[in-house]
């Protein structure tokens, strides 16, 4: 059973999150930045701390895949396959977008979601109850935060929240697969 501070933590990310603000907080893979992901103004917030150009979308996290259908306008059936069978984290690029910020999706209109099983990250969308922003914890082009300690205390400065949740873990976490899937259901590995 999670103890007090896990739940503090969800509420008050919850609470940041709903007044357009911005986290840092851990995830089934690295640690990240995140946001609520129908928020254009929030998300905006995230490329400036990141220094990313808009042009380079940013994936999103959700607690389930029947939740699929609200951010997709067609969800390719082998997509719940591949969610079902993947063994690792696994972000998937679909065509079609939709009740997301515009300036989160890619021009050609995809979006990348990862339905997360780890356990905080889950629990926070779950609460949510909207599709939350997750991009590597790091201003663009330099490494990705393996742990919170490899953090840069630039950004820990400039976001309005840091879950407390699992800060002293020095496991090496690493980033997903990702593959894009097309409307018919043909796949393409971006990233084993």
């Amino acid at each position: 059973m999670a103890d007090k501070r896990y739940h503090d933590d969800i509420t008050k990310a919850c609470e940041v999150m709903a007044h357009g603000g911005v986290i840092l907080y851990p995830t089934d893979t690295i640690w990240g930045i995140g946001c609520d992901a129908t928020n254009a103004e929030a998300v905006q917030r995230v490329y400036e701390l990141k220094q990313r150009q808009e042009s380079k979308a940013m994936l999103v996290l959700l607690d389930n895949a029947v939740k699929l259908n609200y951010y997709v306008q067609d969800v390719p059936e082998v997509a719940y396959d591949l969610i079902e069978l993947a063994t690792k984290p696994l972000t998937i690029i679909y065509e079609g977008a939709r009740n997301l910020a515009p300036n989160l999706l890619a021009a050609d209109g995809t979006v990348g979601i990862r339905i997360t099983r780890e356990e905080f990250s889950q629990q926070l969308c779950f609460r949510f109850r909207k599709a939350i922003v997750s991009t590597s914890a790091n201003i663009s082009g330099e490494p990705s935060p393996a742990c919170y300690g490899d953090i840069s205390d630039l950004l820990r400065r400039q976001v309005d929240y840091i879950v407390q949740w699992r800060q002293d873990e020095k496991t090496e976490n690493k980033p997903s697969s990702i593959i894009r899937l097309g409307a018919t259901g043909e796949v393409k590995i971006i990233r084993q």
